[in-house]
């Protein structure tokens, strides 16, 4: 049976529509080339949209381990899988741990790696968690609500300069010296304790032509808090080289990313694994002789349709990259 992109879509969302809504599914399940009889790991499980269609094309018989280091996720996942049954294993944890994961359960090679990065739509949308500055809320932004450390924490406790470099690298903002100059000057007041708090002062320590962009001001400093309380950027590297060692011959390894720090890693990476020559500049010949043990098969990434954009404008930044295991 062939299903439009549109009604593939259209399926999803509504399958989707209390938890998260997955992007780029129809991409994903072609990018992995899913099969009867495989076994697949979906590494950023969230409410299982994408693990659902994993195991649909693999049916009858293809298996798919799920990971989620965010307990509401799982149980979201778990409702979501349960008509496949024995089809599928789920387990909280976090996707730098693959290969602890993997070698625990007796496995030594899968056939397809899926990571979809980011901050999910509930997790944006259930105001408690602390993503979002559209409600008040504690400032927590904790992936995994079971880890001491919270975005009020680096707030209100990271040194002025540290604090800086992460909003200057993680959020790629220019106006970091005055966001962070005017967080210093608050929290020696008291401490800031809310997402909208937080919200108003960035935006009130921003040039005023700042308020006339697309974006909220406020965007790119939740991003870089976010990134540094999950350590997102540090362990996406580790986790992409371990999971390269457990793929097949003819395996594949697909990853989604909302910006361009997370793209680039994965493109970085992709292209040490390919075997890309990492001498240093200047050397008449290479010697450093390195073996390619993969191969990219999307030189620049993929991106979401027309359709898809119309009935879920989060996808509009997302990246697909996938390479293959030689």
């Amino acid at each position: 049976m062939i299903i439009s992109c549109g009604t593939l879509i259209e399926t999803i969302a509504n399958r989707e529509r209390m938890f998260h809504q997955p992007v780029m599914i129809k991409e994903v399940v072609e990018s992995l080339r899913c099969r009867p009889g495989g076994l697949y790991v979906d590494g950023t499980l969230g409410g299982g949209g994408h693990a659902y269609e994993i195991l649909e094309e693999s049916s009858p018989d293809g298996m798919l381990i799920g990971i989620d280091r965010d307990e509401e996720a799982l149980q979201e996942a778990e409702k979501r899988l349960s008509r496949f049954g024995g089809r599928k294993v789920l387990i909280r944890g976090n996707f730098a741990d693959l290969a602890r994961i993997l070698k625990e359960m007796d496995i030594t090679g899968v056939d397809g790696i899926l990571f979809d990065l980011g901050v999910s739509s509930h997790q944006l949308t259930v105001a408690r968690r602390g993503f979002s500055f559209q409600q008040a809320a504690p400032l927590d932004m904790r992936m995994d609500s079971s880890q001491r450390l919270t975005a009020g924490d680096v707030v209100n406790n990271f040194a002025e300069d540290e604090l800086e470099r992460i909003i200057r690298e993680y959020g790629e903002e220019r106006m970091a010296r005055r966001i962070v100059k005017a967080i210093v000057k608050q929290r020696s007041l008291a401490p800031i304790m809310t997402t909208t708090e937080l919200a108003d002062l960035i935006s009130g320590a921003m040039p005023a032509v700042y308020g006339r962009q697309k974006i909220h001001p406020a965007t790119r400093t939740f991003q870089a808090i976010r990134i540094a309380v999950n350590d997102e950027l540090a362990i996406l590297p580790q986790a992409i080289g371990k999971g390269m060692e457990f793929l097949v011959s003819g395996g594949r390894f697909s990853i989604i990313s909302f910006h361009s720090l997370e793209d680039r890693i994965v493109k970085q990476e992709f292209r040490f694994w390919e075997g890309a020559c990492n001498c240093p500049p200047g050397l008449p010949i290479c010697v450093c002789r390195r073996t390619p043990v993969l191969k990219v098969l999307t030189k620049k990434p993929l991106r979401p349709g027309e359709e898809e954009l119309a009935a879920n404008p989060r996808a509009r930044s997302a990246r697909l990259r996938t390479a293959e295991k030689i």
